[in-house]
This record gives C-alpha cells, sequence and structure tokens, in this order.
C-alpha cells in the first residue's frame, strides 16, 4: 500500500520520519526480531514484548514494522507519520528500531514484506514475533504457510490466547514443528518451519481497546 498525500508531505517535512522509510542496519550473523503491526496506538504491551523477546531469543535488535495498514482490520490506521513517532516515542530503546518500510516497499501483504527482506537481508537470522491472539487467525493470513517457511516464528502469550492459540488450525498444523521454551535462544538459527510460543507477563492492553476509548473520549469532548 503506498503513501497518501498526507503521508507523504509529512515525511517530506520531517527528517525523522524519512528515515523511517529505510531498512535499518543489520549485518549478517545478526539476530532480528520482526514485529509487525498498525501501532494505532502503540502500547507497553509492545514494549514489554520486545524486550522479552531481546532476552529469550537472545537477539540483537527488534524492528517494529509500522504498517501503512492491515487487509484483516475494518478501520483506517492513524496517519503514518503520527504512528511513526508515537512508536518511537514508546520504544525508547537502543535495540528497538522503529521502521515503515512497507510504505517504501508498497507491500500489502505480511508474506510479501518477509520475502523481500529475506532477500535483501542475506545471513541475517529474521525472527517473525506475533501475539498468541494473532496465532488464533493466523490460518486467515495470505500465505501463511509462506510465512513459516521464510523465518521461525516467536508466539508470546496474550490475554484469552493460552489455550486456544495453540489449538487453532495454523497452530495444529505446524504442531511438529514447535519448539520448548527451554530452547527458546535456538529459535533463530532452526531450519523452518518452527515456532515458539512464549510464556510471561500479560498485559491486558491492546491497540483496538486504546482506540476505541480515544475515539469515545473525542466524541464526548
Amino acid at each position: 500500500m503506498s503513501l497518501g498525500e498526507a503521508e507523504i508531505q509529512t515525511v517530506m517535512v520531517d527528517p525523522a520520519l524519512r528515515s523511517a522509510l529505510k531498512l535499518p542496519f543489520a549485518a549478517p550473523g545478526q539476530r532480528i526480531g520482526l514485529f509487525g503491526g498498525s501501532f494505532d496506538p502503540p502500547h507497553q504491551g509492545h514494549l514489554t514484548v520486545s524486550l522479552m523477546a531481546l532476552r529469550r531469543l537472545k537477539l540483537d535488535a527488534v524492528w517494529w514494522l509500522v504498517t501503512p495498514g492491515n487487509p484483516l482490520k475494518d478501520h483506517a490506521p492513524e496517519q503514518l507519520g503520527r504512528r511513526v513517532s508515537a512508536a518511537r516515542a514508546m520504544a525508547r530503546h537502543p535495540k528497538i528500531h522503529v521502521t515503515a518500510i512497507e510504505a517504501t516497499l508498497k507491500t500489502r501483504f505480511t508474506a510479501d514484506t518477509l520475502a523481500i527482506l529475506s532477500r535483501r537481508l542475506p545471513g541475517v537470522e529474521l525472527v517473525w514475533l506475533m501475539g498468541g491472539d494473532n496465532l488464533r487467525q493466523f490460518h486467515r493470513w495470505r500465505d501463511w504457510r509462506r510465512i513459516s517457511r521464510l523465518m521461525p516464528i516467536a508466539v508470546y502469550d496474550r490475554p484469552g490466547s493460552t489455550f486456544t492459540a495453540t489449538a487453532a488450525p495454523a497452530a495444529f498444523a505446524l504442531r511438529r514443528r514447535r519448539l520448548r521454551e527451554i530452547d527458546a535462544a535456538r529459535l533463530p538459527t532452526r531450519r523452518t518451519p518452527a515456532w515458539i510460543y512464549l510464556h510471561g507477563p500479560r498485559i491486558a492492553l491492546s491497540s483496538t481497546e486504546l482506540r476505541a476509548k480515544r475515539n469515545k473520549s473525542a466524541a464526548a469532548s
């Protein structure tokens, strides 16, 4: 999905946002976690998951891929530049990098984005990060099996997903490729398909709920 006029004008004015349209630096041999989403808005849960992934998967960095749009969501995300700025303000960690590279690549689906990044980053060990709530509907994603072959997947536990996520169609189909949590640090180097379900602090926050509260407050004012 390409940028709209408002996003283009914002990016042209703000060098910091312009830099978000470029691929962050990564060297062969590094371990990079890719955490995609609309980040509309970003919240403490995103940060907690990223820090957990850095520690348990022994990652060198986590990239927040702020998407221009999400085909599975029926709302129009906030202006891309605004979401990038909010994500950077929330992250504030030297190993978490916020990028809007999908707007530059003009990809709409995760499988296409990950395929391009895999080609552009030879020798880099990439891991896709997603929540248990996404695992529940992973079988609905375009080319989800292709995603599972492109790179290992780390799934973090979410409230309400602890039991249902691991029983979902995609999880069942890939059940023989699941790693034990004790082997989390080995995930980035495993041959795909490979995935793991990580348990940890479960923060009952979601962008959907925060957005609803924000819209309710705006309507009441």
